[in-house]
């Protein structure tokens, strides 16, 4: 369903100065959101703890104002972090 919403909006949005505020971590954390991981699959690929990933996706939530994981997916794929292919 996201890769059907994001082939209709193609063009990726400008960088927004909140995406370009994300730690390195929290883009990596954002890209595996986007990838359908879990908190538990985050953790394990990150080797970081469930919390700490808990923790990165709350930071995510803030800054990016993000209602829940698929609005932040979504501003994934706009912003152009994710590619829909």
């Amino acid at each position: 369903m996201i890769t059907e919403f994001a082939r209709h909006d193609v063009r990726p949005a400008p960088m927004s100065a909140a995406l370009r505020g994300l730690t390195e971590r929290e883009r990596q954390v954002l890209t595996l959101i986007a990838e359908g991981l879990s908190n538990f699959e985050i953790a394990q690929r990150l080797h970081i703890g469930e919390g700490t990933a808990k923790t990165h996706i709350r930071h995510l939530l803030t800054k990016l104002d993000a209602r829940d994981r698929v609005h932040l997916v979504i501003t994934a794929y706009r912003s152009g972090l994710i590619s829909p292919d």
